[in-house]
């Protein structure tokens, strides 16, 4: 007991020697202070996304395009492609002159073999009110469209069977899936399907009725 007592009291008295000799030699009990480590730095800011393009530059033609897209100006622009053809009263494409003129050739399946000729059928649709009767050309349709594009949906193959109405047809219904989308517009068209008076006569289309300047001759839909 009393020889350990004396080993650590030496170690004391060798240690307070050294540290009053060398006051720097102390340091080795003091707390390292340990530098901050370096901020980060920060990640390299992305690049900003593409703005859209502001409506300024945008024609009027350009209205179906997605100006967000990588490919918007490789795209060809509607007025470039379309407007050389005939329009209607509207100003819009009229398909059927286009088509009459030679201006356009539909392909007529996608694998280039040919179809059946156009049906030359027309019918005429009675129950229309007060409005004249509907003449429905076949050929005008089935040279682009297949049989199959409308019957037997929407349009059964039985006179009489499918119930047309107005109001569902610009819902997008039976002639809507196509009319006032593609085809031309219905409501300032009336004339267009009504055009068969009940003593069979032909319709002709209110004078007041507004023509657009680059407006064609009228085109029979046969």
């Amino acid at each position: 007991m009393g020889k350990r007592f004396l080993r650590g009291l030496g170690g004391l008295l060798v240690a307070a020697v050294l540290y009053a000799g060398a006051p720097h030699a102390g340091a080795v009990l003091k707390a390292v202070e340990v530098p901050p480590a370096e901020e980060e730095k920060p990640a390299a800011a992305a690049a900003p996304a593409a703005a859209p393009r502001a409506p300024g530059q945008q024609r009027a033609t350009d209205e179906f395009y997605d100006p967000t897209s990588p490919a918007y100006e490789r795209l060809q622009r509607a007025d470039e492609a379309l407007g050389d053809l005939p329009r209607d009263r509207d100003g819009k494409i009229d398909w059927m002159s286009a088509l009459r003129q030679g201006l356009i050739k539909p392909r007529q399946r996608i694998d280039g073999k040919d179809r059946e000729p156009p049906l030359d059928l027309d019918v005429i649709l009675r129950n229309t009110k007060q409005m004249p009767n509907v003449r429905f050309p076949h050929r005008a349709h089935t040279e682009w469209l297949d049989c199959k594009n409308c019957h037997p949906d929407p349009f059964a193959e039985k006179a009489g069977s499918t119930q047309i109405r107005m109001e569902d047809i610009f819902r997008g219904q039976f002639c809507g899936k196509c009319h006032d989308r593609v085809a031309f517009i219905t409501h300032r068209n009336c004339y267009r399907c009504h055009s068969v008076n009940p003593d069979g006569t032909p319709a002709l289309p209110p004078a007041v009725l507004p023509v657009h300047p680059a407006a064609a001759p009228p085109t029979p839909a046969h």
